[in-house]
């Protein structure tokens, strides 16, 4: 096939497989095996979750490493971008679930210390802008160890220093701010996520994100207990009520700290990431434009990178298709968000093993077929 045409592909990572720069180049050599003079911008993206530093080094950032406590004290070397004067921070390189194994303790102990030292060193870089992504962590201490590191004293009933996690946040009862706000100076803070949930109630971080970190039944009624007193602290050394705040609730409440401490607004993730990437000015004229992710499912219509890809190209009249590790919609459900059409790579694997595994030639193929059945219809 010789036809001539435009395709930008934007996909966002396939995790435990590919970051979202891997597979944009699988989805284009894909395109190129059908179309050879297709004109391919690969264009990843990301929604504030884990992978949104990849994206950014890709965009032209630069990378800046750090030692930091991890979720449970042991130092980690962990790392942010710099792109034009703001400092991109995710918080899962100082926390993330993966540097720990999911357990009760793990859960009541695990804590965003690091993830202020992150923004302590960038601040100390001369960053002026601080972005916050907070997907993928392991703690639920409402982004108490992250204040803490910046210079907050949070003090029980005695006087005497709170320890950090979630589980022992429940002690206090006095904060002071004042040194995190002299620390911060003039600097902007912005919290990326995706996610609705409010730091409190039946939604909240406790329940709802405690038990995918190995929190148990009594241990999420111990960490909504201290995420409450926390709130309640917060609010008595002169902070707004943000408890009920959506999206409060992201990375185990490190987003509701940093609206509170640190003077954040929560934005979307991949508002705050796409513009960044060129995806935009790429789609302008495009024939095409080819999205995906690890598991395209429900949550992928809930501000997720796809369907922002797709509302966005669908403004501008430009088909969209969707290559994924599974799909787990029906073709109504993504003609709706304005996908035309889509590939699953398990279903052309025969297990999820082989499909993690084998994930970059399987992307390419399918994205190829995908392309071929698209362009006879």
């Amino acid at each position: 096939m010789t036809t001539s045409m435009r395709v930008v592909v934007a996909p966002d990572k396939f995790k435990g497989s590919l970051t979202a720069v891997e597979a944009a180049r699988a989805i284009g050599e894909g395109v190129r095996d059908v179309v050879a003079d297709a004109e391919v911008r690969e264009c990843p993206v990301a929604d504030g979750g884990e992978g949104t530093l990849d994206v950014l080094l890709a965009a032209g950032g630069t990378r800046v490493a750090a030692r930091v406590r991890g979720p449970l004290d042991a130092s980690i070397d962990a790392w942010y971008v710099l792109l034009d004067g703001t400092a991109y921070v995710e918080s899962a390189r100082a926390c993330g679930i993966e540097h720990v194994e999911p357990a009760p303790d793990v859960a009541l102990a695990a804590h965003t210390y690091g993830v202020g030292e992150l923004v302590a060193h960038a601040l100390d870089n001369g960053a002026s802008r601080i972005v916050l992504t907070v997907g993928g962590t392991a703690s639920t201490d409402g982004g108490a160890g992250m204040l803490l590191a910046l210079g907050a004293v949070l003090l029980d009933d005695d006087g005497n220093q709170v320890g950090l996690g979630g589980g022992a946040l429940g002690a206090v009862r006095t904060v002071d701010l004042a040194p995190v706000r002299q620390k911060l100076d003039a600097a902007e803070v912005r919290v990326a996520t995706d996610v609705t949930n409010p730091l409190l109630g039946p939604e909240g971080a406790a329940p709802v994100f405690g038990p995918q970190k190995g929190a148990g039944p009594d241990d999420v009624e111990a960490l909504g207990r201290s995420l409450t007193a926390w709130s309640d602290a917060l609010v008595r050394s002169g902070c707004a009520p943000f408890a009920d705040i959506p999206g409060g609730g992201a990375g185990g409440g490190v987003a509701a700290g940093a609206l509170a401490g640190l003077g954040a607004r929560i934005e979307s993730g991949f508002d705050l990431v796409v513009d960044l990437t060129g995806v935009l000015a790429a789609m302008n004229g495009a024939d095409l434009v080819i999205t995906g992710e690890g598991s395209l499912d429900r949550q992928s219509l809930a501000g997720k990178a796809p369907a922002g890809i797709a509302a966005r190209a669908g403004a501008l009249g430009i088909p969209v298709l969707a290559v994924a590790g599974r799909v787990q919609l029906e073709p109504s459900d993504l003609a709706a968000a304005g996908i035309a059409g889509s590939r699953a790579l398990i279903d052309h694997a025969p297990s999820l093993e082989y499909a993690t595994r084998n994930a970059y030639p399987l992307l390419r193929e399918q994205t190829a077929e995908l392309v071929r059945c698209w362009l006879s219809h």
